[in-house]
């Protein structure tokens, strides 16, 4: 069967013949057929047609703008996104010579066509900027890349351009460098997290947060890095995939693996839901999960929130202690007070026998004289009337507090749940007891008792800040308790 014959192919190449054949037929982006060439009823056509047919859709479904010169500067190929961007169609530009007088202003035309033409002798891709005409009279800046088109004997057959408008390559350019830039110089957390919710890139910064390489967590399940707070981080992930990014930043709290231990840390996180741009319906790619360490930001509010708590109680437990008729009553409402958010149970104990008598080489006795009910809430009660003393075996945090008149600290660690009510049954404290803090009672100089905070496993062991605000507890009952001896020693109306 004889090749259909195209009137305007004005180039030597096959390559470029092809590409203008193509256009012809389906995409109407080149001359129209002729009278005697209408497109036969029956089979398809020869291999060379149904090639051309596809170059063809794959020119017009570009994304770039595309138009072809042969050897002489005729314009041979001019696709649908060049129409879009200047509006001549492809039967208004293909065949004319060169883009001067419609395309191209006159003043600019001999610099333009200069400049296109000498890509053909220039190797690889050469990037320019033009001011292009739009059909209507309006200019358009234009970013192209042009290339030499060479024929079977390996000269220069023509050549092609494709251009696109200045501030969408901007555009993409930016697009690409922030891409770049996040994933190398961030200075938070960048993780690219697949469908399946593995890392599928991550950057230096969330690399280090997470202590692994950066090519170590890739395809890792998020669980092999996080230690805790990875159903709550999933969750989210799922979450986003599904309805897209939250409004808002989440704190989450995990704990990260190290060769250290584990280490708790508050992460400001951030998602946006990533989909194909060339899907037709949105298709998840994954997410992009971007994340910053905010600690210590975070224990610093909640340190500060929780001393003013203290002060509050501090201050409310003085103006209800003061309104009290007893001091041994005020005593107990300084203990109540200091409960909230503290500790689980509280125990007063007092020193048995002569306090100004501190030199002694007798062994410290101590007697209970309040305590809070250990089974159901209530108020503390004040006791101790009998004076008897405690069985406390030695190196009890309470005598050893009143003994080195400062504070104790004690705790079951991570004993089984039975050994660690023995351990509490030992000491004297409800069982459920796990962590304990001894603070002195100490009163115009002189060592009155201690007072010990009792927390069960469902709390955190004490920590140097606890002290501080038991001690000052311990300083107020200390007061009452000290007014109390002295008002039972003197009977009433008598002068201490």
């Amino acid at each position: 069967m004889e090749a259909v014959r195209e009137p305007t192919c004005r180039t030597n190449g096959r390559g470029l013949q092809g590409v203008q054949v193509s256009a012809s037929r389906r995409s109407g982006t080149t001359d129209e057929l002729g009278p005697d060439e209408s497109e036969p009823l029956g089979p398809p056509g020869p291999p060379e047609r149904d090639g051309a047919d596809l170059l063809a859709a794959l020119l017009d479904g570009m994304d770039a703008a595309l138009c072809a010169f042969d050897a002489d500067g005729v314009v041979t190929h001019w696709n649908r996104e060049a129409e879009r961007i200047l509006g001549w169609s492809a039967a208004e530009a293909v065949g004319r010579e060169g883009l001067t007088g419609w395309a191209v202003r006159s003043a600019d035309a001999q610099e333009v066509q200069a400049r296109l033409m000498a890509t053909m002798d220039a190797p690889g891709r050469q990037v320019h900027e033009f001011a292009l005409l739009t059909k209507d009279g309006g200019r358009v800046l234009v970013r192209t890349q042009s290339a030499a088109v060479r024929g079977a004997d390996g000269r220069p057959a023509g050549l092609y351009c494709a251009f696109s408008e200045v501030h969408t390559q901007i555009d993409l350019e930016r697009s690409i460098a922030l891409s770049e830039a996040l994933f190398e110089n961030a200075a938070w957390g960048v993780v690219l997290v697949d469908a399946d919710l593995r890392p599928a890139v991550v950057n230096a910064h969330a690399a280090q947060a997470l202590g692994i390489g950066r090519t170590s967590a890739l395809g890792r399940p998020l669980g092999e890095l996080l230690a805790q707070g990875v159903e709550e981080l999933e969750s989210a992930l799922t979450h986003v995939l599904a309805e897209g990014a939250p409004p808002a930043p989440a704190e989450i709290w995990v704990s990260v693996r190290t060769p250290e231990g584990d280490r708790r840390r508050c992460w400001s996180c951030g998602f946006v839901r990533l989909s194909s741009p060339l899907a037709e319906e949105p298709v998840p790619l994954g997410v992009g999960w971007l994340f910053q360490d905010v600690t210590q930001a975070r224990q610093s509010a909640q340190e500060a929130s929780l001393l003013r708590f203290r002060t509050n109680q501090l201050h409310r437990a003085a103006r209800a202690a003061a309104e009290c008729e007893s001091p041994a009553e005020a005593a107990t409402v300084h203990l109540d007070f200091a409960l909230a958010g503290f500790a689980d149970h509280a125990v007063v104990d007092r020193v048995l026998g002569d306090l100004a008598d501190e030199d002694t080489d007798e062994p410290v006795r101590l007697v209970r004289v309040a305590a809070t009910p250990a089974g159901a809430p209530g108020p503390s009660a004040f006791g101790g009337a009998a004076g008897l003393p405690l069985r406390y075996a030695e190196g009890h945090p309470a005598l050893a507090c009143v003994a080195r008149s400062g504070s104790v600290r004690a705790s079951a660690g991570s004993l089984p749940a039975e050994r660690a009510r023995a351990w509490a049954l030992t000491r004297q404290w409800p069982a459920d007891t796990v962590h304990a803090l001894s603070a002195v009672l100490r009163s115009r100089g002189r060592t009155l008792g201690a007072v010990t905070f009792l927390r069960g496993a469902g709390r955190s062991c004490f920590e140097r800040s606890d002290t501080a605000y038991a001690e000052d507890v311990a300083a107020r009952i200390a007061a009452a308790l000290d007014l109390a001896a002295a008002l039972d020693r003197t009977g009433p109306g008598k002068k201490t």
